[in-house]
């Protein structure tokens, strides 16, 4: 891999020592012969995308290239050039220089191709990459696990570094006897204090502050109450949770594969100050299920799914889940008596999950199935979006997909989500970047960028709930203690 970079002082000294000449006759022969009014045909997909002002390099590659060069433009002046075989892969360095100085701006680049249909190379035409102003929280928190229904040998959950691509493992299951690791939530973003679940042998929640791991045993504050899908008040002192009955089953004909359904579910809040479990008998009983709790950014609502009971799985397809809201005291962690429906299925059509508030408490975006309560392998799952404010569906069709599109978060600024997708392969759930603008909408998404662009399609796992952070999570210590 080569990189070459141009300034103007490089071409004015090129021009003073007469050399101009000798430079082009020396570039001439590895000119492409060739010219395209075609798009290069690049994986992944970075044409005519918005990237955030402090994303890693978005490295990519041509299937059986022998050789692939990629001109960077800003306007009309030449930032630097890349070569490789069939990959392109820009130095951390240069490509940070040359978004800081494109904020605002578009980036030009120009891809010329050498292989078997064009030995003497082939120039496409050239495409754009908008460097938003918008920078992104800069670190993602995301769990790890093989594709698979039942069984699993090794999970965990992983932090990224957006501006670079350093990965690392927060936790893994080799620390609590090879058990499922799930339910990751940060308050307020914080990589000081959050909490994830971990099932199987001596299971329990487990909280995190300042990088210090302990049990928190839910069970044995409320009897059978174990919690899942928690989401932290903003305050810090509450975390709301579903109990769920899960289960799952395969089917015998139908595009979806298998189907995760609970069997009930109910809301409730866990008081971190008192250390106790907080119910409300409206929102225990067994004629209707909720689940996945979320509050407003300023702690006044709590939005969450529900259902009406069904016969399970008999009247799966019957099952469809709206999203209420109700208010939030908190001072003592209570619900509020009245509760408003926001997305109704008798209305709407379809089967709600994952609401997700906007950090301006504006946007409410969430995915929709057309049933159920476990999206993650409906293939019609879709992002879709409500204006607060209007009440008015905004337009999702640009992050959208013909394969599943789910599990969702908001950057701290509001300016991007992250989303799982299993748009490439239909297997594998892979991470997407998207801008939103109030005005405009959503742009095109962007695969997470990898060092190696083939590891998107190589590694044999599958991205599970992302969730941004605004630092690295450091503990101090395996959390494996924990489960002895």
């Amino acid at each position: 891999m080569k990189t070459r970079q141009y300034s103007k002082h490089f071409i004015t000294n090129i021009l003073s020592t007469g050399c101009l000449i000798l430079l082009i006759n020396a570039c001439t022969t590895s000119l492409p012969k060739e010219t395209s009014t075609e798009y290069p045909d690049i994986f992944p997909d970075y044409k005519d995308v918005i990237v955030p002002c402090n994303i890693a390099p978005v490295n990519f590659m041509i299937e059986n290239a022998h050789k692939i060069s990629a001109d960077f433009y800003l306007e009309h002046e030449k930032l630097f050039t890349v070569d490789g075989d069939h990959v392109i892969e820009i130095p951390q360095k240069t490509w940070m220089e040359s978004l800081e100085r494109a904020k605002g701006k578009q980036l030009k680049v120009v891809v010329s191709v050498w292989n078997d249909q064009h030995q003497e190379g082939i120039k496409y035409r050239d495409f754009r990459i908008t460097v938003s102003n918008d920078s992104i929280t800069p670190w993602i928190a995301y769990r790890l696990i093989p594709p698979g229904y039942v069984l699993w040998k090794t999970m965990g959950i992983y932090q990224r570094h957006l501006e670079d691509f350093e990965e690392n493992c927060i936790v893994s299951n080799n620390e609590n006897h090879e058990g499922c690791i799930n339910c990751h939530s940060f308050h307020n973003y914080s990589p000081q204090r959050f909490l994830f679940h971990a099932r199987g042998k001596n299971g329990c929640s487990v909280m995190v502050k300042n990088g210090k791991a302990e049990r928190l045993e839910l069970d044995k504050m409320a009897p059978y109450f174990k919690g899942t899908y928690p989401y932290w008040h903003p305050k810090g002192r509450f975390v709301v949770l579903a109990n769920c009955d899960t289960h799952q089953a395969f089917y015998g004909q139908s595009n979806n594969k298998v189907e995760v359904y609970d069997l009930e579910s109910d809301l409730m809040v866990y008081d971190s100050q008192e250390h106790k479990i907080i119910t409300d008998p409206r929102f225990t009983e067994k004629q209707y299920w909720e689940t996945f709790p979320a509050f407003s950014p300023d702690g006044k609502s709590l939005y969450f799914c529900q259902a009406r009971a069904r016969n399970i799985p008999k009247e799966y397809a019957q099952l469809k889940y709206a999203i209420l809201r109700t208010d939030f005291n908190e001072t003592n962690g209570t619900l509020g008596n009245k509760v408003d429906t926001i997305y109704n299925p008798r209305t709407d059509g379809g089967s709600a999950s994952f609401p997700r508030i906007s950090p301006d408490g504006r946007f409410l975006l969430f995915t929709e199935s057309e049933s159920g309560t476990f999206p993650i392998w409906h293939k019609q799952a879709d992002l879709k979006m409500i204006d607060l404010k209007t009440n008015r569906y905004v337009d999702t069709a640009p992050v959208n997909s013909k394969d599943v599109d789910s599990y969702h978060s908001w950057d701290e600024n509001g300016k991007w989500i992250i989303f799982s997708s299993r748009r490439l392969d239909g297997r594998y759930t892979r991470l997407f970047i998207a801008h939103f603008d109030p005005k405009i909408g959503f742009s095109k998404p962007v695969l997470l960028p990898q060092k190696n662009p083939e590891h998107n399609t190589e590694r044999l796992y599958s991205y599970n709930i992302p969730e941004f952070v605004n630092g690295e999570i450091i503990l101090e210590e395996s959390v494996a203690h924990l489960f002895e």
